[in-house]
């Protein structure tokens, strides 16, 4: 099998049930998704090499799977087409952000990108995940895409910057909070 099939060489890519140029918001948006999917990669063999982080990448894999799933919903250009992503990854990510926000040190103030190189790896995976998902709400604004990816891809953003807090936090690496930042956010409710 040849990896060239010099079917691009004018600017233009298939999707699923057509043709488009290769700048097409669609290609952009599951493009992105596709160099998050490869951060995410980086950030899982980062972590891998810590004991406390293997958790972490255990789920990763299941992530790259769902990134995946969106960029192929992402990637049809006709309705009707069946989708991949549900409301399920989302509330996933939901129960790990609150666990991981339950385990890292109460947060008063915004924090630098940064601490450890697997958290500082996670806030570019956050970074990214948040551009991704700005594209999707754009090609969503022009055509019709599954509401469920742009979700996810908020729920997602949620979970690296959690992620990166807990991985910090399990390492013995403090955050570096923002010096300038005041107290923006609120103590938690003893329960």
């Amino acid at each position: 099998m040849n990896l060239y099939t010099r079917t691009g060489d004018k600017g233009d890519t298939s999707l699923i049930g057509g043709r488009v140029r290769k700048d097409d918001i669609r290609v952009e948006a599951y493009g992105t998704l596709d160099e998050l999917n490869a951060f995410v990669g980086q950030a899982a063999a980062e972590m891998e090499k810590h004991e406390a982080l293997h958790e972490l990448v255990e789920e990763f894999t299941v992530i790259q799977h769902e990134l995946f799933d969106c960029g192929a919903d992402l990637a049809y250009a006709r309705p009707g087409a069946p989708l991949k992503v549900n409301a399920e990854p989302a509330a996933r990510l939901e129960t790990q952000i609150d666990r991981y926000s339950a385990e890292a040190p109460e947060l008063t103030r915004f924090i630098l990108p940064g601490g450890s190189g697997a958290a500082a790896l996670l806030h570019v995976c956050r970074t990214v995940c948040r551009r991704a998902e700005r594209l999707v709400v754009t090609l969503a604004s022009e055509h019709p895409a599954n509401p469920e990816v742009q979700i996810y891809l908020n729920r997602l953003s949620d979970y690296f910057f959690a992620a990166s807090r807990v991985a910090n936090a399990r390492l013995g690496v403090s955050d570096i909070e923002y010096v300038r930042s005041a107290e923006v956010f609120r103590k938690r409710d003893p329960k």
